[in-house]
């Protein structure tokens, strides 16, 4: 401690607080090495200790600021430093570290720069070493970008020069620690009740779901909720890079990829994992995301008697979710031609819900599409429910009704074979006959 900090008592503004604080934090980790108190006792101990060494100080400060110099000290002790109380706030979904002067959260869909800062670029970099060191990760210039989780779940992406030109970053997408319901989704605008109805009876009747979508948009809380369908009899295994979803399924088996080592070997990706999964015996095989040569692996799983899987991938209609399917399984290395890739797909994917967020932040299931078969060189796409806008408030919230199309998918008879027999009206059948005839007509291809 400076000798400063042993004079009369410092009421001035000017005290260096961020010397105050390092001092306060040293003397608690050095009274822990000491004599560790238990888990459970450890905030009231550092509390204690945080008191004396402050006395010791000298110091005179409002009451206010030394209230919060201290939750600054045990956030920094406990917790991930001066991002904890955005951790903590139920509100924000996600926190952006841009440097250590720019924190931006998202709440409710907006993003708000905040007033959190941190002290400089090492302090950044050392709460990412305390969010990837008890998980075995490294970060560094030789592997300068890190994928983690937070012990509640949260996943957590850190990325450090000379890749992050401006100095290292963290980017948080918060855990919720109340798992959504399909009513809540309902509820929110984001599905109604026949959609509800219609992609549930899809995953017990073990139809392949890909769910579409862009960043943020809501695609791993939707796939955890469908997941939920499942029934507890089954064998799931689960494939992510960070795991986050959170079933309640009493048979599950789940995998996380692995970084490789300092010397770049042992590590294992989806593609390994999608590919050992296949002799795991799974009733169905949840891939949280695909984005490369593991695409290929997953279709041909599908095709081979793994009905009723699921994964997400990043894009932005039903029909770019094709060609992002053809495009990642070009990425395997196979010489494998497009058309072949094509048909794979057509036969593998039965359903691609399409998840998005408006611009004014809401987040809805805007289509759901069934994958119809092959026309020619062609995959046939048939929308069964879709969003239409009709226009915006006064407050720029977007206005628009999720409707059924009037057509029932060709996969009307496996529904029923699992025992769901959906009425015409979930549909949005009228007047409308849905004899398969007039389906036919009446299917458009986008």
């Amino acid at each position: 401690m400076t000798s400063t900090m042993q004079k009369q008592p410092n009421r001035s503004p000017s005290v260096d607080l961020e010397k105050v604080k390092s001092y306060l934090v040293s003397s608690v980790s050095q009274a822990f090495e000491t004599n560790s108190p238990s888990a459970k006792n450890r905030q009231q101990a550092a509390m204690q200790i945080l008191q004396s060494a402050y006395q010791r100080t000298n110091l005179n400060l409002a009451e206010t600021l030394r209230a919060q110099l201290f939750r600054d000290v045990l956030d920094d002790l406990f917790g991930f430093g001066p991002i904890q109380p955005l951790l903590d706030d139920e509100q924000v979904s996600e926190v952006m570290v841009n440097g250590p002067y720019d924190v931006y959260v998202e709440k409710k869909g907006k993003l708000i720069k905040t007033n959190v800062t941190f002290d400089n670029d090492n302090h950044v970099l050392k709460v990412i070493d305390k969010i990837i060191l008890p998980l075995g990760r490294r970060i560094d210039a030789d592997s300068p970008t890190v994928d983690a989780r937070l012990p509640d779940g949260s996943r957590v992406n850190a990325v450090i020069p000379p890749v992050a030109i401006d100095g290292p970053t963290i980017t948080i997408r918060k855990f919720s620690k109340d798992k959504l319901t399909v009513d809540q989704l309902i509820a929110f605008g984001s599905i109604t009740q026949p959609m509800a109805d219609f992609l549930r009876a899809c995953v017990v009747g073990r139809l392949n779901i890909v769910i579409s979508g862009g960043t943020g948009s809501g695609k791993t809380t939707l796939l955890n909720i469908l997941s939920s369908c499942i029934p507890s009899d089954e064998r799931i295994v689960t494939i992510e890079d960070a795991a986050e979803l959170s079933l309640h399924q009493d048979h599950i088996v789940r995998m996380e990829t692995k970084s490789p080592n300092i010397d770049g070997l042992g590590a294992v990706s989806i593609r390994d994992l999608v590919k050992n999964s296949l002799r795991m015996r799974p009733d169905r095989i949840i891939v949280g995301e695909v984005r490369g040569g593991e695409a290929l692996d997953m279709l041909q799983a599908m095709n081979t008697g793994h009905d009723g899987s699921l994964t997400t991938l990043h894009a932005n209609t039903p029909r770019d979710a094709l060609s992002r399917l053809e495009t990642m399984g070009l990425m395997s290395g196979l010489d494998m031609p497009l058309n072949v890739i094509r048909e794979q797909i057509a036969s593998a994917v039965d359903l691609i819900v399409q998840q998005s967020r408006l611009r004014d932040g809401s987040r809805k299931v805007t289509y759901i599409t069934e994958v119809a078969g092959m026309e020619g060189n062609t995959v046939v796409m048939t929308d069964i429910f879709k969003f239409e806008q009709t226009g915006v408030d006064e407050n720029d919230k977007i206005l628009g009704d999720l409707k059924p199309t009037g057509i029932r998918p060709l996969f009307s008879e496996r529904l029923e074979t699992a025992g769901f027999k959906l009425t015409p009206q979930t549909f949005g059948a009228g007047s409308t006959d849905m004899l398969s005839t007039v389906q036919t007509a009446r299917r458009r291809r986008r």
